[in-house]
């Protein structure tokens, strides 16, 4: 095993080291497009390999499956050999997966509504407080009723069901808006549109497959193609934030040790917090801070340091940072900023130097063994073993169909969970009123034909009065005197004894 440092480069006087213990007190890498950042991030990735480290890398461009093979001579690379003194460079390849949230160039990479969690979630729909508490609503319902949250039809289903049922949910969770319901329904519309549904669903990522070794002992890169995710830059952020969570929460702790269980490269990282709202910061910092106790060191790759925060900037204890331009007042703000974040060297003019760097090299600070960070130093940096450059699609594909973990996430699957608990729920709820409708009316009917049969009851002991007996009545109603009466009834006693 190799000593546990890492040559960054050197200044023609000394080398550079990184110092692989201190590797979890995280890092920066800044610079203008085109100042060798992203080769900067390949020579760590695959030095971290080197020293059976786990890498896990997002590749924006596409250029960094070069990792996977060994790099080609060429004259700028041995002049850059023998400036740095490097004496045991050799050309090689490094063990790498491949991920793709789409799962066209690599394993499929998905996530549960559930562990991506309320706080992630409202960030990546970009809800407002009001429609971020229904969404918390709604996650302690599915926690209480015992139900998981795995895709975007088990939160839309759980959602509309708060809904439906807010009169009563609301005593106990508090008030529920229809309105703010049919808003977050709207944005996982959007969400669904801009490839989400192919990122939530199961199986879901296992983390002890980005923290494997290959049968050398090498450290495997993860290296997931972000070149379409890149245009969708919330879900391309919210997921590289979410999988940091994970890291946090499910890695237990480490004590001090010669290298890190697992380092994470964040490129783009402005995309993180551009439009982090305070909650959501919060989160990132906390994550930052504690990280580095489960031994994972995360290095955020962006052109300006200050398009990390204050409250992140801090704690990232590594500096590598390439040439930036000052041609307009933001520009000299930024130079100004990224020199007062080195410790000096009174050899030269830090602010003076970041403008006047070439391709390739770097002003670059780390952290000694006491955790204090060296002073800034002009350095080359080294030259990657592994090629410069994309690989093609059949020496991608070769690769994929050597992979140790084909065929465990290809196939997507949908067991039960919310949305077909809550469809069984409503067809019961369905049958039931089904049948009580039936019940109503089956004894509307009885009440119906009981009330007939007692009209027909009452009436059955009497007889139809005949023409004559009406008559009769009336003229006996007709004649006062009692003689009168008694004439009648002696006439209709005849006539109906007669009968």
């Amino acid at each position: 095993m190799e000593n546990a440092r890492i040559l960054l480069g050197g200044n023609g006087e000394r080398q550079i080291f990184l110092d692989a213990a201190m590797a979890n007190r995280h890092g920066l890498i800044t610079g203008a497009t085109g100042t060798g950042k992203t080769v900067t991030l390949q020579v760590l990735a695959e030095s971290f390999s080197r020293l059976g480290v786990p890498v896990f890398a997002a590749d924006i461009k596409g250029d960094l499956s070069g990792l996977a093979t060994a790099g080609k001579p060429h004259p700028r690379i041995d002049e850059r050999q023998k400036y740095i003194g490097i004496e045991d460079f050799r050309f090689e390849g490094n063990p790498l997966l491949f991920w793709d949230v789409f799962g066209t160039q690599g394993h499929p990479l998905r996530t549960t509504i559930s562990e991506m969690g309320p706080v992630l979630l409202a960030n990546l729909l970009e809800l407002n407080e009001t429609q971020e508490g229904i969404l918390h609503i709604a996650f302690a319902v599915a926690d209480d009723e015992g139900m998981l949250l795995l895709d975007l039809k088990d939160l839309r289903a759980m959602l509309n069901w708060v809904a439906d049922n807010a009169k009563e949910l609301g005593r106990e969770y508090g008030n529920i808006s229809r309105a703010s319901v049919n808003a977050i329904l709207r944005r996982l519309l959007v969400l669904e549109e801009s490839g989400g549904e192919q990122f939530f669903g199961e199986p879901a990522l296992r983390l002890e497959h980005l923290m494997q070794r290959d049968f050398s002992g090498r450290g495997v890169i993860s290296l997931l193609d972000a070149t379409t995710l890149y245009h969708s830059p919330r879900i391309y952020s919210t997921f590289l934030l979410w999988l940091l969570s994970e890291l946090m929460e499910e890695l237990p702790e480490r004590g001090d040790a010669d290298r890190p269980e697992l380092v994470f490269f964040f490129d783009e990282a402005h995309l993180l917090f551009d439009t982090a709202s305070r909650p959501l910061l919060e989160k990132i910092t906390q994550v930052v801070r504690l990280i580095r106790s489960k031994g994972v060191g995360v290095f955020f790759i962006t052109q300006y340091p200050n398009d990390v925060p204050d409250e992140v900037i801090g704690q990232l204890g590594n500096r590598i940072q390439h040439a930036l331009r000052a041609f307009s007042p933001r520009d000299k703000k930024a130079v100004k900023v990224a020199a007062e974040t080195f410790r000096p060297n009174p050899a030269f003019d830090t602010y003076e130097v970041i403008t006047q760097l070439g391709v390739g090299e770097a002003l670059v600070s780390t952290l000694d063994h006491k955790g204090i960070p060296s002073r800034v130093e002009r350095t080359l940096m080294a030259p990657p073993r592994s090629r410069i450059g994309p690989l093609d699609e059949k020496e991608r594909a070769e690769i994929r169909a050597r992979s140790p973990l084909k065929g465990i996430y290809e196939e997507a699957v949908d067991r039960e969970s919310a949305y077909e608990l809550l469809k069984k729920r409503r067809e019961e709820i369905e049958k039931q009123a089904e049948a009580a409708a039936q019940t109503e009316a089956e004894r509307k009917q009885r009440e119906k034909e009981e009330k007939a049969a007692a009209r027909k009851q009452s009436g059955g002991g009497r007889r139809r009065q005949t023409v004559v007996e009406a008559m009769a009545k009336s003229v006996a109603r007709s004649i006062g005197s009692s003689l009168g009466r008694r004439i009648v009834r002696g006439i209709l006693g005849s006539i109906l004894g007669g009968r």
